[in-house]
């Protein structure tokens, strides 16, 4: 199912990431770095809400707007009954919870636009975290623990990130979204997600090309959420070989332009996490759209839905994958 907006713009963005980020070859696009993954806090999780808060008041900063003139807040992360966004949230006058995994930060973005351009409010603000401490504790085992972790592995993201959509007409606009649905190919592996969530993307990007009638070469760039090295290449060989969708060099994923992947050698397949593509579109991409070095990017967030106590219990990880269209204007 495609949306199309008409009048919905993405007014400021902020970012706040943590060490490994920092390290990355996007360093200088974030609003604020930290050094170490406590940011001050006495446990992962209070970290995690530091860089929750500390993304909005960064955002505040840029606008010169206040907490009191914002019409809703969407927030959404990886711990438990989104813990991060319901503990570091305090502004708004309403407050909607989302999850879809790594595939958060675009949810928010379809369901704001869809209140903006229907009219039923003037601005919302979409906020979005993670912290590879506190997710590898939840999803798979605390890291004092020293399991060695796969080639395939993805390594969760550690920031805040948050984008401010409003009717106010500014450098980028939201043009339409393509929903996705769930997909299960019988994965089960959690050290695996760029096998897990490639079937989703190929879903998507084919859903929206047919949808809207446009092709590969409508777009500067296509850019997936999280899926790494590995995930990459299993989309581009799966639609070259059998759908007309050839991705070329425009087509890029935001796990592995977050990390630098030859010197960052613990990073493995690239970045995950809400946060991931959260720290790359809203600082690096909106950076470039914003100065008309692109003009149109479709961007698919791609989440792995799943619970360790599923996993546990024998059952398999489903995905999905939304996508949004951005206009440089």
């Amino acid at each position: 199912m495609t949306f199309h907006f008409q009048n919905v713009y993405i007014e400021e963005t902020s970012t706040v990431c943590g060490p490994y980020e920092k390290q990355g070859p996007l360093r200088r696009y974030f609003d604020q770095c930290y050094d170490d993954l406590s940011i001050g806090e006495d446990s992962w999780e209070k970290s995690e809400i530091r860089l929750v808060r500390d993304a909005i008041d960064i955002l505040f900063r840029k606008t010169e707007t206040s907490k009191e003139k914002v019409d809703v807040v969407v927030g959404g992360d990886l711990l438990n009954q989104i813990t991060a966004s319901t503990y570091g949230i305090d502004c708004g006058k309403s407050f909607v919870g989302v999850y879809g995994a790594c595939s958060t930060c675009v949810l928010e973005l379809i369901l704001s636009s869809c209140l903006i351009d229907s009219h039923h409010i003037n601005n919302a603000l979409c906020v979005v975290s993670s912290h590879n401490m506190s997710s590898e504790k939840q999803f798979r085992y605390p890291t004092e623990y020293g399991i060695p972790r796969k080639n395939s592995s993805t390594f969760t993201a550690t920031g805040g990130a948050c984008a401010l959509l409003s009717h106010s007409k500014s450098g980028v606009r939201i043009d339409c979204a393509t929903l996705g649905k769930m997909i299960d190919m019988g994965q089960n592996d959690p050290n695996d997600m760029g096998r897990v969530m490639a079937p989703s993307v190929i879903d998507t990007i084919t859903k929206h090309f047919k949808e809207t009638g446009r092709k590969v070469t409508d777009y500067d760039l296509i850019l997936t959420g999280d899926l790494g090295l590995y995930g990459q290449e299993i989309v581009k060989d799966y639609l070259r070989s059998y759908s007309d969708i050839y991705l070329d060099d425009s087509y890029q994923d935001c796990g592995v332009l977050l990390y630098d992947l030859k010197k960052q050698k613990n990073i493995k397949a690239g970045g995950s996490g809400p946060v991931c593509s959260a720290l790359v579109v809203y600082s690096y991409i909106y950076s470039l759209m914003k100065r008309k070095k692109l003009k149109r990017v479709l961007f698919l967030a791609t989440g792995a839905l799943f619970s360790p106590t599923m996993i546990h219990q024998g059952n398999n990880i489903k995905s999905i994958c939304h996508a949004i269209s951005l206009e440089a204007i």
